[in-house]
């Protein structure tokens, strides 16, 4: 899959998740991820016409939250299970593919760069 899509999957997924987990907690902290999440959505089109600026962002961005979501919220969750563990494992899932994919790509793009 290209990696503009997957990085959509995974906004549209901090989006919605972290909807979910303000509405149900009510924390403001719950938003952090739907923040990284619009502004990966609004990278999707740079990401998209392979600006390599956007594309290094985009790789940063996912990164950091998914450093963040490793930290905090993944040991409180284990803490308390139910559905905010499943949520939290949820985005980091996809944050992780998202990171595979962009490694992928940038993997093919020197191998093509070489040839």
């Amino acid at each position: 899959m290209k990696p503009y899509k997957i990085n959509l999957i995974n906004a549209l997924n901090l989006i919605i998740l972290g909807f979910w987990g303000y509405i149900e907690t009510n924390s403001g902290t719950a938003l952090i991820p739907v923040g990284f999440g619009l502004i990966l959505c609004l990278f999707s089109f740079g990401l998209k016409k392979e600006n390599k600026i956007i594309s290094h962002l985009v790789v940063l961005l996912t990164l950091i939250i998914l450093i963040a979501l490793i930290g905090m919220p993944l040991q409180k969750q284990l803490e308390t299970g139910g559905l905010g563990l499943i949520r939290v494992i949820a985005m980091i899932l996809t944050s992780i593919l998202a990171m595979i994919s962009f490694i992928k790509s940038f993997i093919d793009a020197r191998r093509k760069k070489e040839k």
